[in-house]
């Protein structure tokens, strides 16, 4: 049952490859952790190699720290290009969360640009080498603020709040996922992809808010409602080991979805809408001049 599924449960993950984005602390690094020890080799997909290199150490099991910065498309595509054998599992993980306004190297609204965007140009480019599934984490913070994407202007120029942003890119990870979903399926491909959220999950993401009173706020919540970042890591293992649809969306069964084991859950009616799902593909796409990068497969 899956009120009753925890890390334990985890099938053995011998012989398979995970790459983690933002693996080096939190929800990545419990990831990490648990597949680690069940027997994948997972690859930390990092900013800072030595941070990502500590962070490796700590983890039993076979692992690599390779350099990625998801807001700077040049870094992605390095690491695309360094790639060479197959890939079992993507686990677009990294992200930023309620920052004051910034830009990433490429000019794009920083947390648009670094949790759709360049998670958006990394799994393109890699597709080719995945043979199993691509896991997206989300948050329930996709149904705050406008509960839209603004297609005039995703960088909200003179409309920026951090609010706004980052339920935007939450959004756009949802979206992302279903319309990468229907793209694999019309290619014939048996790659899933898969998106997850940890609830109220004690990271250092909430450190970063804009707002003084917020990160105040933010961490009295850390330390008495929060779930513990394994805790909040059991969605994304859950999606990325359990035999779910395409397109499924996985987070905690407790009250609110805060805390709980793993289960499949509700979206908002924003995120499931096939419509704006293809148009913020073709946006992304050429935002980050990254194309679908499978071809059909050959029937008899």
């Amino acid at each position: 049952m899956t009120d009753q599924w925890n890390v334990t449960r985890l099938p053995d993950q011998t012989g398979r490859t995970a790459v983690i984005t933002g693996a080096n602390s939190g929800l990545g690094l419990a990831t990490a952790e648990a597949l680690a020890r069940a027997g994948a080799h997972v690859v930390f997909a990092v900013r800072d190699l030595a941070r990502g290199g500590a962070a490796a150490a700590k983890v039993g099991g076979s692992t690599e720290v390779r350099r990625l910065d998801l807001a700077d498309l040049d870094s992605v595509r390095e690491f695309a290009d360094a790639w060479d054998r197959p890939l079992d599992l993507l686990i677009n993980n990294a992200g930023v969360m309620m920052l004051p306004e910034q830009r990433t190297k490429q000019g794009f609204e920083m947390q648009f640009g670094t949790n759709h965007l360049g998670h958006f140009a990394l799994t393109n480019l890699l597709l080719p080498y995945v043979t199993d599934r691509v896991v997206t984490v989300s948050s329930g913070a996709h149904r705050f603020g406008d509960g839209v994407i603004h297609f005039a202007d995703v960088n909200l120029r003179g409309r920026y709040t951090p609010v706004r942003a980052y339920a935007q890119s939450k959004l756009a990870n949802l979206l992302f996922t279903l319309e990468l979903q229907r793209r694999l399926t019309e290619a014939g491909s048996p790659v899933r992809a898969l998106a997850a959220h940890p609830g109220y999950a004690a990271t250092n993401l909430q450190s970063h808010s804009a707002n003084p009173l917020a990160r105040a706020v933010m961490a009295v919540g850390n330390k008495v409602f929060a779930q513990t970042d394994k805790a909040g890591a059991l969605p994304t293992l859950y999606a990325a080991s359990q035999d779910l649809p395409g397109a499924a969306y996985v987070g905690p069964a407790g009250l609110g979805e805060m805390r709980g084991a793993p289960t499949l859950v509700g979206r908002s009616a924003a995120s499931s809408d096939p419509e704006a799902a293809r148009r913020l593909w073709t946006l992304s796409q050429e935002m980050t001049g990254v194309s679908w990068g499978l071809k059909p497969v050959s029937r008899p």
